[in-house]
């Protein structure tokens, strides 16, 4: 039977399970958050574009910094927990593999490398929208970032901006803070474990790597995004500190994106002596996708008011609509919600990557 290490937890959208020798497995469910509540209604193969998307960046990002992806093959995973996943009735209907097991997993999942993550939502905006935008309507600030006077809604601001918010626990919202704020709390002094307390002087200087790192990233995606006519609003990401681990020798996945498997040796991070460090950082759970991005069309896009997405503000909107208190249970969503979310999810894919939604489905490769 599966235990409570193998399937530590099961988020709002991804379940999270421990396989051979402590390497992690990430399987996208299709299931859809909104106001921080999983909706009941979930939405067809969003699991699989997030996982997609966030391949693709994975890969194109390696430059600016290391990441936790070690390997995609469904074939690795079935074989180990397919017998066992069907046996346990705990186990979410998102994560249980069908009659045919691989299909069930094709497209889903991540094999990636164990860290510590760090507790802190790295968010960048590069346009004036969402709670920035009523932030500065009550503040003139986001995250104690003071900004010129008259900006509108979606507006570009002059240079991104790194506006950091603090991780909150399953079922509450993140809270927004300042860079110096940021910094106390990596300090860990009210961080649950396994985030250590780190001293004032180290704090500071991760708190300055994940800004700079972030904001690296934010650009290189807008840049891509824009080339294929997509207005990347703001974005978030999240970063760990990786277990150490020792390469295999054979790379394993499709052609196009070889990745080393690497296996873990076991060993934590140490606490003291400076092993958290920011040097450390990787890239770690999702990037660049309609799920912690905002994407415009740049062919609509007009400052002034809300935009045209292919993300889930097309849900946001419509539950704005209801007469819902924003807390569990969410209301179910129609068909032409779910297919119009859809849709948005599939062309932000194709747009962002170049390849064919249709061929990932059939073949697990981004390609055309």
């Amino acid at each position: 039977m599966l235990t409570a290490d193998t399937f530590p937890r099961s988020g709002k959208v991804r379940d999270l399970y421990r396989i051979d020798d402590g390497r992690l497995l990430l399987v996208a469910s299709d299931r859809i958050s909104a106001f921080d509540v999983v909706l009941p209604t979930p939405i067809p193969d969003k699991g699989r574009v997030l996982t997609g998307l966030s391949r693709f960046w994975f890969r194109e990002t390696a430059g600016i910094v290391a990441n936790h992806l070690l390997d995609v093959a469904p074939a690795i995973v079935v074989d180990a927990f397919a017998a066992q996943i069907e046996a346990n009735p705990e186990v979410p209907i998102e994560a249980r593999p069908g009659t045919d097991a691989f299909e069930a997993w094709r497209g889903r999942v991540m094999v990636c490398r164990p860290a510590i993550v760090v507790p802190i939502e790295a968010v960048v905006r590069g346009f004036l929208s969402g709670s920035g935008w009523k932030e500065y309507q009550a503040t003139g600030e986001i995250c104690g970032v003071r900004l010129a006077t008259g900006l509108h809604e979606s507006e570009a601001l002059p240079e991104p901006i790194f506006t950091p918010a603090e991780k909150a626990p399953a079922g509450h919202h993140d809270r927004n803070i300042t860079f110096d704020e940021m910094i106390v709390h990596l300090g860990g002094q009210q961080v649950e474990a396994p985030w250590p307390t780190l001293r004032a002087d180290h704090a500071q200087a991760m708190a300055e790597q994940i800004r700079d790192l972030s904001i690296r990233l934010y650009r290189y995606g807008a840049a891509v995004a824009a080339r294929h006519g997509i207005v990347l609003a703001d974005t978030k990401f999240e970063f760990g500190i990786p277990i150490d681990l020792e390469l295999w020798s054979e790379p394993t996945g499709p052609p196009a994106e070889q990745i080393a498997r690497r296996r873990p040796r076991g060993t934590v991070p140490e606490t003291t002596g400076g092993a958290i460090t920011p040097e450390r950082l990787i890239l770690i759970d999702e990037v660049l996708t309609p799920d912690s991005s905002r994407f415009w069309d740049a062919a609509t896009y007009t400052p002034g008011g809300p935009q045209a997405s292919f993300d889930k503000q097309f849900v946001r909107d419509w539950l704005e609509g209801q007469p819902w208190d924003k807390t569990a249970p969410g209301p179910d969503l129609p068909p032409d919600v779910v297919d119009g979310t859809r849709a948005r999810y599939v062309e932000a894919y194709e747009r962002l990557t170049g390849a064919s939604f249709s061929r990932y489905l059939q073949e697990d490769v981004i390609a055309r």
